[in-house]
């Protein structure tokens, strides 16, 4: 409710990722099921926990991965053509030895 006027939809499902430690991870990929597939729309990640670091890269290739890290508290939204056009992942991690969730936020028909 807090950011809807300012992105221009609301959010309204969320969905939980839970990191036991830095052997668990997940693999490239874009929120494109769905309308993000075809459309422009957002996806906002709240990291709860132990820091862990957020990669992007381009979807066609290149070499131009961004590594953003986050830690606990920190709102990460990814809108516009994000997830169209880049894809993110949160790899595996010797440094991380506690938990983390992830609290993703979508809005309707994003998955």
């Amino acid at each position: 409710a807090h950011y809807g006027e300012e992105l221009g939809e609301p959010f309204t499902t969320a969905g939980l990722c839970y990191y036991r430690d830095g052997r668990d991870s997940v693999a490239w990929h874009g929120d494109r099921i769905g309308r993000g597939a075809r459309q422009d729309t957002m996806v906002a990640i709240l990291s709860v926990g132990a820091p862990r670091d957020l990669l992007l890269r381009p979807l066609r290739g290149g070499r131009d991965t961004v590594r953003r890290p986050l830690g606990h508290g920190d709102l990460v939204v990814m809108g516009g053509s994000c997830q169209r056009t880049w894809e993110h992942a949160i790899p595996k991690s010797a440094r991380a030895t506690e938990p983390r969730i992830s609290i993703q936020f979508r809005p309707h028909g994003v998955r």
